[in-house]
């Protein structure tokens, strides 16, 4: 860096917000820096030890479970089992490759300054990074906090990296654990659960609220519980009372929704009770940023109380509504902040239209209003359901289980929502994505043709349910 150098944007962190609008402020003429503390590489949380990672793991759990059932399919096959170490080090591999491509690649590509070490600001327009050679200050027009969020403990419950673990520490397990209680029951929970499951552990789930996903529509929930509940022990509106280590694991105390004491014990215990901010060592007092509960207080612009200082993703609290913690949208964010600082007029993320996923089997995934809460706004809410069992692709590909409901507005026939659980429905989601993006009406779903067979047609006729006449129920 050269002296008296001045960069329009700064960004702290290089997840999937951070480095996402970096690109696209570069892309856009600004003189980008980005500062990035993690030893591990560029990436995130969502790249080193989130979704990135898990989800080849759980690919692994895909074949795998494929595989258990392959004379269905008339393979013959002896002696199928799983070799851990490589499926961590085909995990690890992908990881590395795709860290190294945003620094390597993407970083140098559009001219982006990245300097390794901790980011901290100096008022509201420098920012310091402080490494083992020195710290290095960065004079900048523009800050952009995008510092992500860790996973919560409980009382009692602290990460040892060996019988307590958060999802950063059973990333980097040596061996199938031969039993695992996972305490929270939303998306990080059911996945590692999903996962170690169908790699053979015995599992089992507690949640305190009344169902698992709880951030899903209800019925959605219900169904992805009672398929999962195959796979694995579900006690929900479980209050967990305490966990004690012993010589072969780490037991559990709990209440069941009944109020009955019990106790479950395992080798492993994975606590996923959700993330919380990242704000530590960013000396935020030394400007007017403002805190709430730890997270970074933003406008729907992701402007702070300092005009120069804007902040994304998982670090953020909203005024009126909870911040989903999702990558796609700490990117969407950090794109329209980008843009924003280049001069252009960009409308704020709309998070009612902001799509989730869970990638257990069967997969989870919605996007807009559930009924309730569409209900909840006044709606005169109208509702389709399909099943994928009645098609023919989800049972060609042997996963014929979950379906599809459709929430739509019985006035106007506007679609407000789409929920899903079945296979690869992560995928099938964006379909509606687009739809509700372009404000389509449920009779647009039904009248687009759609190719047969394939899993999609499941939303077609979920859609034609709503009318009462779908094809195949």
């Amino acid at each position: 860096m050269a002296n008296g150098e001045i960069f329009d944007v700064t960004v702290i962190g290089t997840g999937p917000g951070g480095y996402v609008a970096a690109i696209r402020a570069a892309q856009m003429g600004l003189k980008t820096a980005v500062a990035e503390r993690d030893p591990a590489g560029t990436g995130g949380t969502c790249l080193l030890r989130g979704c990135i990672p898990t989800k080849a793991l759980l690919h692994t759990a895909d074949l795998y479970e494929d595989l258990q059932n392959r004379k269905e399919f008339g393979i013959l096959a002896e002696n199928v089992s799983i070799d851990f170490p490589a499926v961590m080090s085909r995990k690890d591999r992908i990881v590395a490759r795709l860290s190294k491509g945003i620094e390597s690649y993407l970083f140098k590509k559009n001219k982006i300054t990245l300097l390794k070490g901790e980011g901290r600001l100096e008022g509201p327009k420098a920012v310091v990074v402080k490494a083992d050679a020195g710290e290095t200050k960065i004079d900048t027009k523009n800050v952009l906090i995008a510092s992500g969020s860790k996973p919560k403990t409980l009382p009692g419950m602290t990460p040892d990296g060996k019988q307590i673990l958060t999802s950063d520490e059973i990333l980097q397990l040596k061996e199938i654990p031969k039993s695992l209680i996972v305490i929270g029951a939303g998306a990080v929970g059911m996945e590692f659960a999903s996962m170690f499951a169908r790699f053979g552990s015995t599992v089992t789930v507690l949640e305190m609220l009344p169902s698992i996903l709880p951030l899903e529509d209800e019925e959605i929930s219900r169904e992805a519980q009672k398929v999962l509940g195959k796979q694995m022990t579900i006690h929900v509106g479980a209050r967990t009372e305490a966990a004690l280590k012993t010589p072969s694991g780490v037991e559990v105390g709990f209440r069941t929704a009944q109020g009955e004491a019990r106790t479950v014990t395992a080798s492993v215990l994975l606590v996923a009770v959700g993330r919380g901010p990242v704000t530590d060592g960013l000396n935020l007092g030394s400007t007017r940023v403002q805190l709430d509960r730890g997270y970074i207080k933003v406008n729907p612009l992701m402007a702070t109380d300092e005009p120069s200082v804007f902040a994304i993703g998982d670090v953020v609290a909203l005024p009126d509504r909870p911040h989903p913690q999702l990558a796609h949208v700490a990117s969407a964010e950090g794109i329209g902040v980008a843009e924003r600082l280049a001069g252009h007029a960009v409308e704020p993320v709309n998070y009612d239209r902001v799509p989730s996923a869970t990638y257990c089997r069967p997969e989870v995934a919605s996007v807009g209003l559930s009924e309730a809460e569409a209900k909840k706004r006044g709606y005169d809410v109208r509702v389709g359901r399909f099943s994928f069992g009645s098609l023919a692709k989800p049972r060609i590909v042997g996963h014929p289980e979950g379906l599809v409901k459709v929430v739509t507005e019985a006035k106007y026939d506007e679609l407000l929502g789409v929920h899903m659980v079945g296979p690869h429905v992560t995928d099938l989601i964006s379909e509606a994505c687009v739809a509700l993006r372009l404000e389509a009406t449920t009779e647009e779903l039904v009248r687009t043709i759609h190719p047969h067979p394939t899993l999609p047609e499941t939303l077609m006729q979920a859609a034609e349910a709503v009318y009462g006449h779908a094809i195949d129920a």
